[in-house]
């Protein structure tokens, strides 16, 4: 006799066991007002860095950010004060945004930068405090000199979860980097951007725009003057090469090190072996090859590869911004000389 089949129905339990599984991040939506919110704290505080926490939604493979608020600066008070501070301002925040209906959840935080130097293991301790509580989260980097440029520089950041679980065993020698297969471009994801509008403020946009074919943003990308954020690329990337190269001296001298510590086992191996045929010779017991409590097998820490790979990543940053303004000036260059013999 055949059995009866099982009933289709499952519990809530089932269902949230399942819908724990989530899907990888493809995008992140921002509304425009966020966008203009964002750009506006970031420019009336320079040169001093800001930053904000963004609320919205995560649906699916898309993360909605709708609204967003910015921190208070600092000022002169203590650490312990600052950060009492900020928490109680942000639950607040939160309150009166809940008062009224508007989005609350808290899906990351934005920041501006100075010229894209926001590789530091300050913004990864961030990351890792936010997704104690949040599984996923992102970082609105925000660059106000670079956009004056002619280019919105405006980005979303992520950490690999390969990175993160490295991270929390704070185990970065050269071992288990290869183990895990993690390099220095395996720290930040960049998450793709999308600016939205609702239909009411895309028509209001349609209205206000002006006939005139130009826009100052046109005109921003024509300006030829580009020597000061040339000179300021190189000059920090000079600087990173400096703290690069430091990095270096510290594994130079951990290798150099423990080559001096292997040579002194081999000698210690060697006098130990030759007194033990002595004392076999003797007739005595042979003493143990190997000291736990010689200084010369101790071993010697291995100096974490964290801060050189985010300085490598921060070269690599600089080095594509050389790039790209360097290639959008010839492009100028040419243009002008065009120009000038029509």
């Amino acid at each position: 006799m055949s059995e009866a089949p099982a009933p289709l129905v499952r519990s809530f339990a089932q269902i949230a066991s399942q819908e724990e599984v989530t899907s990888p991040l493809r995008a992140v939506q921002i509304d425009g007002l966020v966008v203009l919110k964002i750009i506006k704290h970031c420019k009336e505080c320079m040169p001093a860095l800001v930053t904000g926490q963004l609320l919205g939604l995560d649906i699916g493979t898309t993360l909605e950010i709708t609204n967003c608020f910015p921190f208070p600066s600092r000022g002169g008070e203590e650490d312990e004060e600052l950060e009492s501070d900020g928490a109680n301002y942000q639950l607040e925040m939160m309150r009166c945004l809940r008062e009224v209906n508007v989005d609350n959840n808290t899906v990351g935080w934005y920041q501006s930068t100075y010229m894209g130097s926001f590789q530091t293991v300050e913004l990864i301790e961030t990351f890792l405090n936010y997704q104690e509580n949040i599984k996923r989260c992102v970082c609105i980097i925000y660059d106000p000199l670079r956009s004056s440029q002619g280019v919105l520089a405006l980005k979303a950041l992520r950490l690999t979860d390969s990175f993160m679980e490295l991270y929390r065993s704070n185990n970065f020698n050269g071992e288990k980097l290869r183990e895990k297969n993690v390099t220095w471009q395996d720290i930040f994801e960049e998450i793709p951007v999308r600016i939205s509008n609702s239909a009411l403020v895309s028509a209001l946009m349609t209205e206000l725009e002006t006939d005139s074919p130009a826009t100052q943003c046109d005109f921003d990308r024509l300006v030829l003057s580009t020597n000061p954020f040339m000179e300021k690329n190189l000059e920090f990337l000079i600087e990173c090469m400096d703290d690069l190269s430091m990095e270096q001296q510290k594994f130079q001298f951990y290798y150099r090190n423990l080559a001096r510590q292997q040579t002194q086992q081999q000698a210690w191996l060697q006098k130990r072996r030759a007194e033990n045929m002595a004392r076999r010779q003797a007739g005595e017991d042979p003493l143990p090859e190997d000291d736990p409590n010689n200084a010369v097998f101790k071993s010697i820490p291995e100096p974490s590869r964290l801060d050189s790979y985010l300085i490598t990543n921060q070269i690599a940053n600089y080095c594509s911004q050389i790039n790209g303004f360097a290639g959008q000036s010839f492009s100028k260059i040419y243009l002008m000389d065009a120009v000038h013999e029509d």
